[in-house]
Formats: structure tokens, sequence, C-alpha cells
């Protein structure tokens, strides 16, 4: 069969994938264009294993809230020009709505499911965008949130999707709990209250302030109040309850939710990258590798 521009092109807009590439999947397909986009996303599938130890540290969040249930989403890629792209950023909110509405489980099960608006699964969507933008790209973390009666879910998403809040609440006005989530987005604590701070943390803060009270070379008893006195202006500092709030430095969370008479259940604050070791290009370095080899 002859493959026509017009075939190529419609293929080509189909998945983004080159010219060349289309017309060779065409004509290995006989001209069947299902058939040839299910060439090209099997050879995008490797093209995909290819790109998979290439470090994804840019990337975005999208957030789904319909007031009773939401959801968050980090996908990240390698550089944050294709985390603007309109591809890559509808894919994160497909995904964040597949989410919110399948609630799934795991990363596995999520990957496994019919990405939103589409009929493929979220798996299949990811590598196909690989192969069409030719970057690694991974889900790599969500949340989701559930409001009983009278209860709210309020989201805050930064400007530039690189950082995100939910923030599950009960009780104050309307527009509470999305204040809370931009102070969270903001101040960055680590839990509710005091209580919450993992107990490690909190031995090691204490081996610190002791360690420098005793160079202060002041008696036991006042040692030991330094010391206190260090800690717990650290546990403020570290949990929401004790952080003075962004937009009145005069209170903290504490004083004003017991204002407005409400109370904070839970909240989930993401930002992209945050704990993956992002590679340092050295660009000297490859050139002279490159030049070495050549």
């Amino acid at each position: 069969m002859a493959i026509t521009a017009t075939m190529v092109k419609e293929l080509r807009e189909r998945t983004g994938v080159g010219m060349m590439e289309c017309k060779k999947a065409l004509t290995e397909a006989n001209g069947d264009m299902d058939a040839a986009v299910e060439i090209l996303r099997k050879k995008g599938t490797a093209k995909a294993d290819k790109r998979a130890d290439k470090i994804a540290a840019e990337g975005t969040i999208a957030c789904v809230n319909d007031g009773t249930k939401a959801a968050l989403v980090e996908v990240n890629c390698e550089t944050d020009f294709v985390a603007k792209e309109d591809d890559f950023v509808a894919f994160a909110n497909a995904v964040a709505v597949t989410i919110n509405q399948q609630q799934p489980d795991s990363i596995d099960a999520l990957n496994a499911m019919t990405l939103y608006g589409g009929n493929v699964s979220v798996e299949a969507a990811r590598t196909g965008l690989i192969t069409k933008i030719g970057e690694n790209m991974t889900v790599r973390r969500f949340s989701v949130m559930a409001a009983q009666e009278g209860e709210k879910i309020s989201d805050y998403v930064h400007t530039g999707s690189r950082i995100a809040v939910l923030v599950h609440s009960r009780g104050g006005r309307d527009d509470l709990g999305r204040d809370i989530a931009m102070h969270i987005a903001h101040s960055k604590p680590l839990c509710i209250d005091k209580g919450g701070v993992p107990e490690e943390l909190v031995a090691k803060e204490r081996a610190v302030a002791e360690a420098q009270a005793k160079e202060s070379g002041k008696p036991a008893n006042i040692i030991e109040k330094m010391v206190e006195g260090k800690l717990q202006k650290f546990l403020n500092e570290v949990s929401l309850m004790g952080q003075s709030f962004v937009k009145d430095p005069d209170q903290t969370i504490e004083k004003l939710l017991k204002t407005e008479n409400a109370e904070v259940l839970g909240f989930v604050r993401y930002e992209v990258g945050e704990g993956i070791e992002k590679k340092k290009d050295d660009f000297v370095a490859e050139v002279m590798a490159q030049a070495k080899g050549a």
C-alpha cells in the first residue's frame, strides 16, 4: 500500500513522533493507522527504557479537589523547560483526576489504570510521552484525602505548580483552610503539633542543644533550662501549631484556630524534587571526553 504524506501527517499528529519514524511504522503496518500507532508505542517503550537512568528531578505538582475528596501527584521530568510544556502538564493533570476518581493504593496500581480522558493506561501514556518529548518522566508519588460531613479539604498551589498543599480541617470560616494551606506552603511544618515530631529528630536536637549549652560553662541547673528552652523553640518551629501565622506573625496557628473554633485534621505538602539527588553536570569534562573519543 502506498504511504501518503497525509497518512504520515495524521500519524505524527496522533503520536508526536518524527516524520521518518512515522513513515517507517506505516510501511511496516502496510498502511494500517492503528497498527502503526501500536508499533510506535512499542518502540516508544524501548526509548523510554533507554532514558530510565536519567534523573528526573524537575516537574510539576498537579492537584484535584472536588470538596469531598482531593488528590496531589508529583510528576517528574528532567528539565524545567519540559515541566512547562502543555503535553506534560496535561498528562500530570489527567493523572491527578485519575487518582481522585479511581483511588489507587499504590503507584503500581495507578500505572495500570486507564488514564482519565484516554483509552490507554497511565504507564502507556507515560512511555508514549517520553517518546514524543524525549525526556525521562516518572509519576513519583501521590496523596489522597477524603472529608466527612462537616469537614473540608482546602488546597493551595503555588505559582509555577512546584509546591502544593492539601489541608483537611473542620470548623472556621470558608477560606481559613486555604490560608492554612498557604502558610504550610511557606513555612514547611513537619507535623500538626509537637507530639508528631519524630523521636529520633527530637533526640538529635536535644544532643545538639546540650553540647552547645555545656560550652557556656554555666551550672547544671541553668544548662538544663537552656536545653529545654532551645528544644521547645525547635519544636515550635517545625510543628504547625507552634508556628507564627504568615499573614499575622503576632499569633500562632494554634491561637488562630482557637479564635476560629477550627481544627486541622491533617495536611500534605509536596515540593517538586524534594529528596531527589540531582546530578551535577560537568560541562568541561563532558566536552573533553567527547574530544578524546573523537
